[in-house]
């Protein structure tokens, strides 16, 4: 008797073995979720390094206009197209597209 068990005993552990192992892979916490989980933090770490660099950038800018004079004027000329008295403006065209003809 104590032989039949023994076979039997051994198929329910390996069974045992191979359910935890497919659980530990593929179950609510398992190692397919935490990949997923890791590659969208290093994505995330990304983007808000990302924003931050472009947020100290204009951060920067707004300082610059508040305080150089020269980057004001800059500004109102190329934004607003303003101009000292007695000077004038030319606007140019813009370049053609690349694969269109000029006529």
């Amino acid at each position: 008797m104590q032989r039949a068990w023994r076979p039997a005993g051994t198929v329910v552990a390996i069974g045992l073995a191979l359910l935890l192992t497919w659980h530990v892979v593929n179950g609510k916490n398992g190692l397919t979720v935490w990949q997923k989980k890791r590659t969208e933090d290093q994505q995330l770490r990304r983007e808000i390094d990302d924003l931050q660099k472009e947020n100290a950038r204009l951060r920067e800018r707004v300082d610059r206009l508040k305080t150089d004079p020269d980057a004001i004027e800059h500004e109102a000329r190329e934004k607003l197209h303003y101009a000292k008295p007695g000077e004038v403006i030319y606007d140019l065209p813009a370049d053609p597209q690349p694969g269109t003809q000029p006529r």
